[in-house]
């Protein structure tokens, strides 16, 4: 396993560096233009309660071969400093979208959904957890019964009906209710972890319904979330992946009516970008000294600066 993790690794810092070389050629972009790559890696582990998480896609590698600066390994100083090194994202949320007169809350649907609540002003703190699964398992579902790796735009689930004695077994794990700092992963929710559940049902709805009731799934546990922990928010602004899931959005409209729910979009910042372009800030804060965690979110003992720095070319 150690063997495949060190080639797995190498592979992939290779393939990262091919895509940024790729996005210079077609946008005419020297390397030399850019500052500093900023990059995730593919997380293979994460277990905050053990003090670990494990990043790959070799960042020297990345650095090497496009020659620029790569900042990477963000999770683990937070980790150090006592956080859950998740999520971090909100430290960016609040630079890019905090208002000085309407509370906001944004929601980020990748795999897991993490929120981040920006009380208007600056008397109060940012605060921010995951939620629980974002698109993993109806990702998961779409592939096993349609073959392709989403629910287009949701129009699988839209045509289901939620099962609700399902629905009620997935919101009975103990993380939906357990309190902020608080952050999850695949390791968690999974698609053991959604057979164990399927297997206690009493009937067996249709691949439609159960891709419903997952929409379902993620709907309500934001909504519980953002009310229990939004306070007087007014918006939310919705990125990543999911947000281009209408039936999940029209769910969460529902769900936390009068409260307006849409894309980042229309403030600005496109909502396929908004985590790209948080890690390109965390690698700029990095490079300046500047912490990038919220300790009232990742539940770290102090504001640290995050990431691993390796030089590229004529750097110093």
């Amino acid at each position: 396993e150690i063997e495949r993790l060190g080639r797995a690794d190498v592979a992939l810092g290779e393939l990262f560096a091919e895509a940024v070389q790729r996005l210079l050629t077609q946008t005419g972009i020297a390397a030399t233009e850019v500052r500093a790559i900023g990059s995730h890696g593919q997380t293979i582990r994460h277990r905050p309660e053990s003090g670990f998480t494990l990043q790959i896609g070799d960042p020297s590698r990345i650095a090497q071969r496009t020659g620029i600066t790569t900042v990477a390994d963000f999770r683990r100083r937070d980790l150090a400093a006592g956080g859950q090194g998740a999520p971090l994202v909100p430290a960016f949320h609040a630079a890019l979208f905090r208002s000085p007169d309407i509370s906001r809350a944004v929601l980020n649907l990748g795999g897991m959904a993490n929120v981040t609540l920006l009380p208007a002003g600056a008397a109060r703190p940012v605060t921010g957890f995951d939620t629980g699964p974002g698109n993993v398992l109806m990702d998961l579902w779409a592939q096993r019964h349609l073959g392709r790796p989403l629910d287009e735009g949701g129009a699988w689930a839209a045509s289901g009906r939620v099962d609700e004695a399902l629905l009620s077994r997935l919101l009975d794990d103990p993380y939906f209710r357990r309190p902020a700092p608080k952050s999850t992963g695949r390791e968690h929710f999974n698609a053991d972890w959604l057979a164990a559940r399927l297997d206690e049902s009493e009937h067996s709805p249709s691949a439609a319904d159960v891709q419903a009731t997952l929409c379902e799934l993620t709907a309500v546990s934001v909504a519980e979330a953002v009310r229990r922990s939004g306070g007087d928010a007014r918006e939310l602004l919705v990125c990543g992946g999911g947000a281009r899931n209408d039936h999940l959005l029209a769910r969460l409209r529902e769900r936390l009516s009068p409260m307006t729910v849409a894309p980042t979009d229309a403030h600005g910042l496109p909502a396929d970008w908004v985590e790209a372009v948080a890690f390109a800030w965390l690698a700029r804060e990095a490079l300046a000294a500047r912490p990038g965690n919220l300790p009232a979110v990742t539940g770290a003992g102090e504001a640290v600066v995050l990431g691993s720095i390796h030089p590229g070319r004529g750097a110093g």
